[in-house]
């Protein structure tokens, strides 16, 4: 179980104020994007949540516990997928399980298998694609402790028909495992096709300009995306947006 409650954080930089006032929470097993313009504090607000920063007001509670400067509370993917050359695939899938004691071979070679990863067990990173990294970054977060998982942009540096891929076998990933997922994108047809809400941040400092509930029904289907619906909430988020630059 994993819910989420940001209340009125702010957070500012050398005098400059990146967020203000900004309230929101993602239920169990929710999927919940984040989008705004550049510099509008979203990685920031993801520092804050995994305890990297502290906010200079309001409390962020995870399953009612407030975890204001608390490392360790959430499973985090950032943008690069991170894995560390030195080790095999298999055993940088299993860190975070490793780092508290509690790995599991079988778990993870059978999570590399569903994600098209088997054979590269003992492959390094640099053997692997840019997807395939991302795939096994993605586990790694997966076998990690945390029940909430925070996904920073994952898939911006990929070309659109990876991406796409990614998305789906994502969608696979979390539809059969339900972890809670605050993830964070540039990208409004990847908000829209991934997730149960939307949250619009304005620009500098940011705050919740509009929360909302994406109707579609799942599983999410490729076809989607060029329906007349998602089209016409594709417009409404992107006005919103436009307002603000």
């Amino acid at each position: 179980m994993a819910e989420l409650s940001l209340i009125d954080i702010s957070k500012s930089f050398g005098g400059r104020q990146v967020l203000e006032n900004v309230s929101f929470s993602v239920s169990d097993a929710e999927f919940v994007s984040i989008v705004g313009p550049s510099g509008s504090g979203k990685s920031t607000l993801f520092h804050l949540i995994g305890g990297l920063l502290e906010p200079d007001n309001g409390d962020i509670y995870l399953d009612d516990k407030r975890v204001n400067g608390k490392r360790g509370a959430i499973s985090y993917m950032p943008q690069s997928p991170s894995l560390l050359p030195w080790r095999t695939v298999l055993e940088n899938v299993m860190l975070g399980g490793e780092i508290i004691g509690d790995k599991n071979p079988s778990e993870a070679i059978n999570m590399m298998a569903k994600a098209g990863l088997a054979g590269y067990e003992d492959a390094y990173p640099d053997q692997l694609s840019g997807g395939m990294k991302q795939r096994a970054a993605f586990i790694r977060s997966m076998l990690s402790p945390q029940p909430l998982m925070c996904l920073d942009e994952p898939f911006s540096a990929l070309d659109e028909f990876t991406r796409l891929d990614m998305q789906q076998w994502l969608l696979s990933m979390w539809e059969e495992h339900r972890r809670s997922i605050l993830f964070v994108t540039h990208n409004i047809e990847e908000a829209l096709f991934l997730s149960d809400r939307v949250i619009v941040l304005s620009s500098g400092p940011a705050l919740v300009k509009a929360d909302y509930t994406i109707p579609f029904t799942r599983p999410r289907k490729e076809s989607m995306v060029l329906s007349h619906d998602f089209l016409e909430w594709k417009k409404t988020i992107y006005q919103e947006l436009r307002v603000m630059t």
